[in-house]
């Protein structure tokens, strides 16, 4: 789904799912609903000893409004609970690409997360810590606003209790949630960076399965899609971390290919062709006329060519533009930065001038000897 952009804090994006956007006016009904407006508000009075006029919080469109207004207080909420973790990440002098609020929470999109296990603790720790001062404001809020104001009563009080939920729920250690990565930091302490990330993986794909149980078994569509969350993100961030080990100290020209195969620009697509099924290698650096190069052309270009005449068809219409990177660039820095621009193929040069090229088949060669030479040191 899509992601609008609503505003900008400290210069960071404040993104809005459509997710989100359709989830709220569920909110605001299940809120605003006869016998949940009751039930929270014996929930209130028992966190704050604040009783209600029910009768009041029930006449006429009230509910809808109670609704509504919970519904953009918990959206105010999360965004509060983003912008604790982008403060202290800022504080740390790290970048945050933006903030993206979706309908199982929100997601502060940091440009690389910190080895260093204290700054990770209270990154991920003021999420929870910005959560219980909000929930803190609110109580005060109920206990300080005059009983006449019972609609704002309510919803302060309502999100004083939503507000203790989202931090302790947030501190389960689930990894990636905050409270997985908490624990992680506190494991950094004694492990490895990679295995302090294995573990806690493994814990946040146990609660994973957790949810999804608890979620077929009493129908709750949201824990099932947060377990599915949790599990996709604990597995990619446990390989993420692994590929980062296995790169340590690694440069793209150690793993580019620096004699690549070479293409003109005007050479039919059939004749490209023909010569893969000679040369056998799947990525050519495209050149012009006077050898400068201008692209790249891989198998997986000629099999998505158009279709049509390929004898009258030239590479230069199938070609893809791709970055030029610097063959000292950090190898894992870059496969993450050419993973954002939606592929991994590039051009490497070194002072200025054509160093070789890179792909994804350098990344697997190079993992794959990295793998083996790891097994074979440790066995």
């Amino acid at each position: 789904m899509r992601s609008y952009t609503i505003t900008e804090i400290w210069d960071i994006p404040i993104r809005i799912n459509t997710s989100l956007l359709l989830f709220l006016p569920i909110l605001a009904w299940l809120v605003g609903s006869g016998q949940q407006i009751e039930l929270y508000a014996g929930f209130i009075e028992g966190f704050t000893g604040v009783g209600f006029d029910l009768a009041r919080l029930r006449a006429g469109s009230t509910p809808w409004l109670i609704g509504i207004a919970a519904a953009v207080g918990l959206f105010v909420s999360v965004t509060v609970h983003e912008l604790g973790h982008s403060w202290v990440a800022l504080r740390y002098g790290l970048e945050i690409e933006s903030i993206t609020l979706w309908i199982l929470g929100g997601i502060a999109a940091l440009t690389t997360f910190p080895k260093e296990w204290d700054r990770e603790f209270w990154i991920a720790i003021a999420g929870p810590v910005s959560s219980l001062l909000v929930a803190a404001v609110c109580y005060a809020g109920v206990l300080l606003l005059p009983g006449s104001f019972q609609v704002s009563r309510f919803v302060v009080g309502w999100l004083a209790i939503t507000n203790v939920v989202l931090a302790g729920f947030n501190l389960l250690p689930a990894f990636p949630m905050d409270g997985g990565r908490v624990l992680r930091a506190l494991l950094a302490r004694s492990y490895p960076y990679g295995t302090a990330t294995r573990i806690a993986a493994r814990i946040g794909v146990g609660f994973a399965f957790l949810f999804a149980i608890v979620g077929v078994l009493n129908f709750q569509i949201i824990l099932l899609l947060l377990a599915f969350f949790i599990y996709g993100a604990a597995t990619t961030e446990s390989k993420t971390v692994l590929l980062d080990e296995l790169l340590d100290g690694i440069i793209v020209g150690d793993i580019m290919t620096g004699d690549p195969a070479t293409v003109a620009a005007s050479t039919t697509v059939e004749d490209f062709g023909t010569r893969l099924l000679r040369d056998r290698r799947p990525v050519h650096l495209v050149t012009d006329d006077d050898g400068t190069p201008v692209g790249i052309v891989t198998l997986d270009d000629l099999k998505d060519a158009p279709r049509g005449d390929h004898s009258s068809m030239t590479v230069r219409e199938i070609m893809r533009d791709v970055p030029r990177i610097d063959a000292t660039a950090d190898a894992f820095d870059t496969l993450v930065q050419l993973q954002g621009m939606g592929g991994i193929d590039a051009i490497v040069e070194r002072d200025g001038t054509l160093a070789g090229v890179l792909s994804e088949a350098d990344y697997a060669h190079a993992m794959t000897i990295q793998r083996g030479f790891r097994s074979g040191v440790g066995g």
